[in-house]
């Protein structure tokens, strides 16, 4: 009789799990960044400034608003909902995505405003705004982006992190962890 070994896929630990996400934290961060930078010099043509709330090139916001994305809607981004061949999934998810970034924006404007006297934002003169913290069509913007997240990037960045061994996992998601909070640091020392 041979000897079968089976090879199953253990979960990572939840040690490792946090350090996939401080990964994808940052590189959201970072793309998120470079987003607004590119709206503010290329499409505005308002020239450049730092965009994120910390010194470092990463708006912070981005990354909490993909890893909510990446938590809150990997169930529901599994599922095939729709009747026959229609599936709806992908509109749910847009629209969750959509909410999602909608609260998220509004409470960390919020947030902002409460650590840094205001926030980086003004929607004040955008089509249903409230308050110029949150309005419809940056909404829409973030759901195609989070549809991008979701869809086309996470794959891409779970797939690479993958690949990683866990002693290099743990350094990067180490070396990321001290430049966040080095940059935090900085920030409340110099106010």
């Amino acid at each position: 009789m041979k000897n079968i070994r089976l090879n199953h896929v253990s979960s990572p630990s939840l040690s490792a799990q946090i350090a996939e996400y401080l990964i994808y934290f940052f590189l959201y961060s970072v793309l998120g960044w470079i987003y607004e930078v590119v709206l503010e010099v290329f499409i505005y043509r308002w020239g450049f400034s730092n965009r994120g709330a910390l010194f470092g090139p990463y708006c912070v916001i981005y990354g909490f608003g993909a890893l909510i994305f990446l938590i809150l809607l990997k169930n529901l981004k599994a599922k095939r909902i729709g009747p026959g061949k229609w599936n709806l999934t992908p509109v749910l998810v847009f629209f969750a995505i959509i909410l999602i970034a909608t609260v998220v924006e509004l409470i960390g404007s919020y947030i902002m405003e409460f650590t840094q006297g205001g926030w980086m934002w003004d929607y004040s003169d955008y089509f249903a705004n409230f308050q110029g913290r949150i309005a419809l069509n940056p909404s829409i913007r973030f759901g195609i982006g989070g549809m991008v997240i979701l869809y086309l990037l996470q794959p891409l960045f779970q797939k690479a992190v993958h690949k990683l061994s866990r002693k290099t996992l743990f350094v990067v998601s180490g070396v990321i962890a001290l430049i966040l909070i080095a940059d935090c640091l900085h920030m409340i020392v110099t106010g």
